[in-house]
């Protein structure tokens, strides 16, 4: 189904274009968000009144509720909400800083939390909708010198994972997407890196960019399959690599957690 409004946040680059560019292409319209707008405005150029270029810091609450209301009056209603906005924060756990860790979580889980605040009365009014939370294998499996990272995206699992259970009987969908590597800026000009200590320098070289093996681009018909389907998934992996990674990673723990069953039967009690 076509017609449908978006609400996208992190929509100047990455993900968040591809799938701006997509909705627009086939007609839906959408109010992109970014924290510089001047970065919205081919899309603006290109596609007119179809396209509501706002201003948005994510980690601002008064500002995501003001943006999701902006959206809403300007279209009447809302259809899809993507929680897009977010970065990557290198270093081992060790050598964050508070000031750093603390501004992962305000951009990746607070600016997730505060956008699908703001955006579910309306979805609940209208007894539709769908959240599309942007997780990542990140949030399934964990690799070092990415602690913190890790930490946020797991955090919009748990969230989302219950919201999902707690919104299904007004007509609410919720869908975690869980992307591998991918052709973005994710590790260059959007990533912050912590200062390593002496401990972990020789851990702390910058990942390569551009040779990942996922098109961003390829994405946006197989997101637009998930916002149409009748009964969407709560979760989706993105990427042909992601899959294998998981099940890797739950045999292991199913592994761990049999071949400690006894202490955890133990420590039942009586």
């Amino acid at each position: 189904m076509a017609g449908k409004v978006w609400f996208i946040t992190g929509a100047s680059r990455g993900f968040g274009r591809v799938w701006a560019e997509a909705a627009l292409e086939r007609g839906d319209r959408v109010a992109a968000t970014a924290r510089d707008t001047t970065a919205l405005d081919a899309l603006a150029d290109r596609h007119g009144d179809a396209v509501l270029p706002l201003r948005l810091d994510v980690t601002d609450r008064d500002a995501a509720g003001a943006a999701v209301a902006a959206a809403h009056d300007r279209f009447g209603r809302l259809d899809v909400v993507v929680n897009n906005a977010g970065y990557g924060l290198f270093g081992a756990v060790e050598d964050v800083t508070e000031h750093q860790a603390r501004a992962q979580f305000d951009t990746n889980f607070f600016g997730t939390l505060w956008v699908t605040q703001a955006a579910l009365p309306i979805l609940r009014a209208q007894g539709a909708g769908h959240l599309v939370q942007l997780s990542s294998i990140a949030g399934v499996a964990s690799w070092p010198m990415l602690g913190l990272y890790h930490a946020s995206k797991w955090a919009i699992e748990g969230m989302s994972d219950a919201l999902a259970q707690e919104v299904e009987r007004f007509g609410v969908r919720v869908t975690l997407l869980e992307p591998g590597p991918y052709r973005t800026d994710w590790r260059h000009g959007s990533s912050v890196w912590a200062e390593p200590g002496p401990a972990y320098a020789e851990g702390a070289q910058a990942p390569s960019a551009g040779s990942e093996p996922g098109d961003p681009a390829a994405t946006a018909q197989p997101l637009m399959d998930i916002v149409d389907a009748e009964n969407p998934p709560l979760r989706a992996f993105f990427g042909a690599s992601a899959l294998e990674t998981a099940r890797r990673v739950y045999a292991d723990r199913l592994h761990t957690w049999e071949q400690w069953d006894h202490v955890a039967k133990a420590a039942q009690g009586g």
